[in-house]
């Protein structure tokens, strides 16, 4: 699939054609991408920020999702949102409501810290919980944003992916572990590392939905494949329910029409899977984590704060509350 070349607002020239990888089918009906689909068309007018408005609601309702929901948020591509994404996405659950823990399974850190939780010293961490079958509710600690609790990587954790290569059910430390506390929690959102590894497998095997933040630029298409394709392979290997059911463009720049394109290709290829809300490229965001605050709290009218609202919105939007 391409689209025709355009001029990206960079070069007097011409853009390279996007071409969205070849992927398993991610349609419920199991039909090929192209079967008589028509895709959400795309607002080329920018809203006021310079974001653009958000492709129409689908005339039929994605059918409701039960509590709890696990999800993990993959892209094994650094850089392109996937920690700000848990981060953000988990503080506007918990700010409509839902008991939401954040499950920090990258050796970085970053969305420990981007939670206001000191990962060095810590007397217990993911990789307690995923190496030395430590009681992750041992583990979780709460953080500054009522309903938003954290599960703390620490720098042990780089060190699994090779300690759990001999391990014994390598795979399913983690599901283990989730299922020991899910019934305490509405979301559990699991932030996977930039890579393919042993981690991110587990993070796969435990979740029941992956969600893929897509930085809006061309190379950032180029690892979906492989990321669709591993996910399908755990999915028909160890976790039969797992499913990719939310796709979120992210670092939307409104400055370039390369960025248009790629939510346009984005759009046209997954369909409903696809947020209707971007999510923009700010400063304000990109300066929330050295903070330790989530950007709901450290800038709550900023235009990233108003857009991970819309997403959570979106993304709670199918659940069914539980009773009781």
């Amino acid at each position: 699939m391409s689209m025709s070349s355009s001029s990206d607002g960079l070069s007097p020239d011409t853009t390279p054609s996007i071409v969205v990888p070849d992927a398993p089918s991610l349609r419920t009906d199991a039909s090929p991408v192209a079967a008589s689909h028509t895709p959400a068309p795309v607002t080329r007018a920018a809203a006021p920020g310079g974001v653009p408005d958000p492709a129409p609601a689908a005339e039929t309702p994605l059918p409701g999702r039960p509590l709890p929901r696990v999800i993990a948020v993959a892209n094994q591509k650094g850089g392109v949102g996937k920690t700000t994404t848990t981060v953000n996405l988990g503080a506007c659950l918990a700010e409509l409501g839902f008991r939401t823990l954040v499950i920090d399974l990258d050796p970085q850190g970053n969305a420990s810290t981007g939670l206001g939780i000191e990962n060095r010293g810590l007397d217990t961490s993911m990789y307690h919980v995923i190496m030395h079958d430590v009681p992750l509710e041992d583990c979780v600690e709460p953080s500054a944003v009522k309903n938003l609790f954290v599960a703390p990587a620490s720098l042990d954790l780089a060190g699994a992916e090779i300690e759990l290569v001999p391990a014994f059910s390598r795979e399913n430390r983690l599901r283990r572990a989730i299922e020991s506390v899910l019934d305490d929690y509405d979301y559990v959102l699991i932030d996977c590392p930039p890579s393919l590894g042993l981690l991110t497998v587990n993070g796969l095997n435990a979740a029941t939905e992956v969600l893929v933040p897509i930085q809006c630029e061309y190379y950032a298409l180029e690892g979906l494949g492989q990321l669709l394709r591993n996910v399908d392979l755990v999915k028909r290997n160890l976790n039969p329910r797992l499913e990719v059911s939310t796709i979120v463009c992210v670092m939307y720049d409104a400055r370039t029409k390369l960025a248009d394109q790629v939510v346009h290709e984005v759009r046209e290829h997954f369909g409903e899977k696809v947020c209707r809300t971007v999510v923009p490229r700010t400063v304000r965001l990109s300066e929330a984590p050295s903070f330790g605050q989530p950007i709901i709290t450290f800038d709550p009218t900023s235009r990233g704060a108003v857009a991970y609202r819309e997403v959570a919105k979106e993304v709670s939007r199918g659940s069914t509350r539980r009773s009781g």
